[in-house]
């Protein structure tokens, strides 16, 4: 569990044609657990020439009914072959082939697997996509358990907290490369059905939460490439029978690439909630995530720092250090920082498929959950209302009033002219770039039927011919 935190939408994008779910993958046949870089946005890093550094590294994780890869040289293979799976746009030839894998060991003693990653270019413009492929293709083998900030556990446990202040919620585990919900939860339904008439998906549901996995869609983990990735994440989140939600927690995929811009673009993300380790190179990977959220418009409202104490003889101790969290609030202005101990009944809590705040609901770390619970619902109720007021329909005035956000500045547009200046596919030309729809096509005393949000940062206009217009940033 690698990076981006819990994003919670508070209602979803309309449903989509299906896609095709990919070939199943094999049953997982052991346990290692991915000692993954901590934070929001993505990486056990490695960087490139010329002093490139150590990428990945797997720790071996004994479980019960768990079996061993074979030998340590099985396990190497099994790496490679993920890795192979990578090819330079440039050679046309998988990176093991070009001999960029570097150094890749698997340690008896320390239980670690490591290897890096070593270009022939300089800054190589490629070398990030490189980076995310490399760690998403080695997590995703099946003896592969990923393990790390505990975004999971944090995604999770606040989803059931929510529900248990009375909300209705579902969870997304838009992991597709390695699903934890199915560990983390115990459905007594564990695989998704389709309903043959109107070929949506029905989510399963533990304990009144509605949840849906590419682990429940007897997939396993996956092995495919960015744009079969997205069709799915698309087809699983927007052709589900969510029903009736008040939030939906989506529990975001290791890295800050395609899958994250996928979710943003279908769902409407409300907030963020950061998840973080009190080291210092955690920093790094969430000062990534919360950019990324930046520039997609999604506030990040809360840091949740895991891992950072335990109490023993009547003392507190921080064997992690202290302050990696409190830096994220100071430097980025996230108003509510959370720490949660270092707690064995909340690790074994993933594994059990009970989150922790079920199963002792009246002990401290239920009770910060509940502190984040309560602080996720007043952030969310407060941009609603900023953006539902944003853009609006004046009749008194015939024009569209636009508030700037954080400021008491607003303008207006006359409705005549967005319509004009519509620039989607039905408007104009996508070859040519010939204006379809002419000036004189639209009337001068044109109204919006319905102006409704779209996410943090769009709106979509209803006109009285049937025309919806979108995506208009605000």
């Amino acid at each position: 569990m690698r990076t981006l935190r819990a994003a919670l939408a508070s209602f979803l994008a309309p449903p989509a044609r299906p896609l095709l779910l990919p070939p199943s993958t094999p049953t997982p046949r052991g346990a290692f657990s991915a000692k993954a870089s901590p934070a929001a946005a993505a990486t056990q890093t490695h960087a490139w020439c010329p002093s490139p550094r150590r990428v990945g590294r797997l720790r071996r994780h004994a479980g019960a009914g768990s079996s061993s890869v074979a030998s340590m040289e099985d396990a190497k293979k099994d790496v490679l072959v993920a890795l192979s799976q990578i090819i330079d746009p440039d050679f046309g030839t998988d990176i093991v082939s070009c001999g960029f894998v570097k150094d890749l060991e698997i340690s008896e003693a320390l239980e670690e697997v490591s290897f890096r990653l070593e270009l022939t270019t300089p800054a190589c413009p490629i070398k990030d996509m490189f980076e995310e492929k490399a760690n998403e293709v080695v997590a995703a083998l099946p003896w592969v358990k990923k393990g790390g900030v505990g975004k999971s556990t944090v995604a999770v446990n606040l989803a059931y907290t929510l529900a248990g202040m009375g909300a209705r919620v579902g969870i997304f585990d838009a992991d597709v490369f390695g699903p934890s919900l199915p560990t983390m939860v115990s459905p007594e339904n564990r695989l998704l059905v389709m309903n043959p008439e109107s070929r949506t998906i029905l989510p399963t549901e533990y304990l009144g939460v509605k949840m849906v996995s590419f682990g429940f869609a007897g997939q396993g983990r996956a092995i495919m490439r960015g744009p079969m990735v997205s069709g799915v994440i698309n087809q699983l989140l927007t052709t589900t029978e969510w029903g009736e939600l008040d939030y939906l927690v989506i529990d975001m995929p290791p890295g800050t690439g395609d899958i994250h811009l996928t979710l943003c673009q279908v769902a409407p993300l409300t907030a963020a909630v950061i998840v973080t380790t009190p080291q210092k190179l955690a920093f790094i990977d969430v000062a990534k995530g919360v950019r990324m959220f930046s520039k997609l418009k999604v506030p990040c409202v809360a840091v949740v720092e895991n891992m950072c104490y335990f109490d023993a003889d009547g003392k507190r101790f921080y064997p992690f250090g202290q302050g990696s969290g409190a830096q994220v609030v100071q430097q980025f202005g996230i108003p509510h920082l959370f720490d949660l101990p270092i707690r064995p009944t909340l690790s074994a809590s993933g594994d059990t498929g009970i989150p922790e705040v079920v199963a002792d609901p009246q002990g401290d770390v239920a009770k910060t959950f509940q502190n984040l619970g309560v602080c996720v619902v007043q952030q969310c109720a407060k941009i609603r209302q900023q953006v539902s007021t944003a853009v609006s329909y004046d009749r008194s005035i015939r024009a569209i009033r636009v508030k700037v956000p954080d400021s008491d500045e607003e303008f207006l547009l006359h409705p005549a002219t967005v319509r004009r200046n519509d620039r989607s596919a039905q408007s104009v030309d996508e070859w040519t770039g010939e204006q379809k729809v002419q000036y004189g096509d639209i009337p001068e005393d044109i109204e919006p039927e319905e102006i409704r949000p779209m996410g943090n940062y769009a709106v979509s206009i209803t006109w009285p011919d049937g025309f919806s217009q979108s995506e208009i940033k605000v």
